[in-house]
């Protein structure tokens, strides 16, 4: 089967990971620039790895199991026209004595062999994935994936792979070890020595405390998915949410105390990970208590996005601080088809306004950020259609893939964008509503600026050169210059005018358009929406 929609530089491939918990599989489009667009997903949870510490060996029912999920996979994968399907076993099929026995059964029932991955070669493509969707060029990171079986832990510096170590330290196996039958504290405290005593023996301290820590797996993306659930915040993926070690051990300690059909119970958590939740989160524990992070970054991104990467020979480029999100959100850009002299034209002068108003509405650097991106997506909603366009702005970038940012950020950055036109922020609109008041004021004041600066770009011309502002006793005047070349800045004033509104309410005072030649600019309502 072949896709003629499919571009001639991309590749289709299916990547299916063997795990100790879970079988998974991707099948997705890889650029050469490294870009993957997932076509389908499969996942099926026959849990190899369950009985193996006790029996040495993967038990016949979840054999069976393994087979018949992986069969199904590859005949997606051939239905949707895969070019190459890529297929992976990781710690439970490593360590098992019927290793080989279960691999021949994969291969007689689909065709396709099966490469059991050693313990480096997982870390190393679990390190290829976080390239390619965080920043790493500068500094020192330490990335650490936790599955069934095994935790494998990546040290890099500026980029470059220093040290990889791969310990028996899976939510699985610990669970089975330390907490089966039930979860008690006083065994989680026992599992938790177990594991810092292993670590001090196979990962050193020295000059890697304060590493960036980046967590690859189940584990941490139902960990986002709890912080993100107890913040009220949602998000279609938990990729990129920051969590401090606070907030892990308040959620270890508190789901430790829960029994197993509570910790089902529990949002953000998907009820079939409940039983091994906390031998997963205890690792991840020890290991920031081992490094001392600021906080840890949770991707969404593990084994089989590296396997993409290598199966299509893409290497990725190693991303400087910035880099990465600036890149991305330019790409979503043009994929949308933006308007990019209006978008950033609508940049600068929110930039410009941001710089001139920053310290009287408490505003941080990474408000400024999140202001630029704003202004660069704001109109991206055209490429569904105009009508009610900032709606769909809101809707693509919600939704989007945008690296270096945390998923509460990119929230924060479609809000922004649906209000730079239509109805002001309130409480009762579906999503903004629910955010804390603390995000929901910082949507209101960056939404203000992004208002007034639109306007000030309403013919779409680029006619304003440059903004400042003079505070008055009684108001605030915002002076405008006409760019080299401009004839007119008339309807732009008269458009920033108009949408003033959101500004003077953030401000607390009327704001005043004020041509080149002084003439005051005023905007009467004359039913045109903003």
């Amino acid at each position: 089967m072949t896709n003629p929609a499919l571009p001639a530089t991309d590749v289709r491939i299916a990547a299916i990971d063997i795990g100790s918990n879970s079988v998974r599989q991707i099948i997705a489009d890889v650029s050469p620039a490294g870009q993957i667009r997932v076509v389908d997903e499969m996942k099926a949870m026959p849990r190899l790895g369950e009985g193996l510490e006790s029996t040495g060996a993967l038990s016949p029912a979840s054999i069976d199991a393994a087979v018949l999920a992986v069969q199904r996979m590859v005949t997606l994968a051939r239905q949707l026209g895969a070019a190459r399907i890529e297929i992976v076993a990781t710690s439970a099929v490593r360590d098992a004595s019927n290793s080989a026995t279960f691999t021949a059964q994969i291969h007689a029932a689909t065709g396709e062999p099966v490469r059991v991955l050693s313990g480096d070669e997982e870390a190393l493509l679990c390190f290829r994935s976080a390239l390619a969707h965080f920043e790493l060029g500068a500094g020192r990171t330490v990335v650490m994936d936790i599955g069934g079986g095994s935790l494998e832990l990546v040290l890099a510096k500026d980029g470059l792979i220093e040290r990889v170590a791969s310990l028996p330290f899976g939510a699985v196996r610990l669970t089975e070890r330390f907490l089966t039958p039930i979860v008690r504290p006083r065994r989680v405290r026992a599992l938790r020595a177990h594991v810092r005593e292993g670590l001090k023996k196979a990962v050193p301290v020295k000059d890697w405390r304060g590493a960036q820590v980046i967590g690859s797996g189940g584990t941490f993306t139902n960990l986002a998915g709890m912080v993100l659930a107890r913040q009220h915040v949602s998000v279609p993926s938990p990729h990129g949410t920051r969590i401090t070690r606070v907030e892990v051990e308040h959620v270890l300690d508190w789901l430790q105390r829960l029994d197993s059909e509570e910790r089902q119970l529990v949002p953000g958590l998907n009820p079939a990970r409940a039983d091994i939740i906390v031998a997963g989160l205890a690792v991840a524990a020890e290991v920031l208590a081992r490094f001392d992070p600021r906080d840890l970054l949770a991707s969404g991104y593990g084994i089989r996005e590296g396997l993409l990467l290598e199966a299509a020979r893409v290497t990725p480029v190693v991303a400087d601080p910035g880099t990465a999100r600036e890149r991305s959100v330019r790409e979503f850009a043009e994929r949308c088809h933006y308007e990019e002299p209006h978008s950033r034209q609508v940049q600068a002068l929110s930039l410009q306004l941001f710089d001139a108003l920053a310290s009287r509405l408490d505003l941080t650097p990474e408000d400024r950020r999140a202001l630029a991106d704003a202004a660069l997506l704001h109109d991206v909603g055209y490429h569904i259609n105009y009508e009610k366009h900032h709606k769909h702005s809101f809707h693509l970038i919600s939704h989007a893939e945008l690296l270096g940012m945390t998923p509460s950020e990119q929230i924060v950055i479609a809000h922004v964008a649906r209000y730079h036109r239509g109805a002001p922020p309130k409480a009762k609109h579906r999503g903004f509503g629910q955010l804390d008041r603390a995000m929901r004021e910082r949507i209101v004041k960056l939404s203000a600026l992004l208002r007034f600066a639109d306007g000030m770009d309403r013919g779409h011309v680029a006619a304003v050169g440059s903004l400042s502002v003079k505070w008055t006793s009684d108001s605030l005047r915002v002076l405008v210059q006409e760019a080299e070349g401009a004839t007119s800045v008339r309807l732009e004033c008269w458009g920033a005018s108009r949408k003033r509104h959101l500004l003077e309410a953030v401000l607390g005072r009327p704001v005043v358009v004020v041509m080149p030649d002084g003439t005051e600019v005023s905007a009467d309502d004359d039913g045109e929406s903003e």
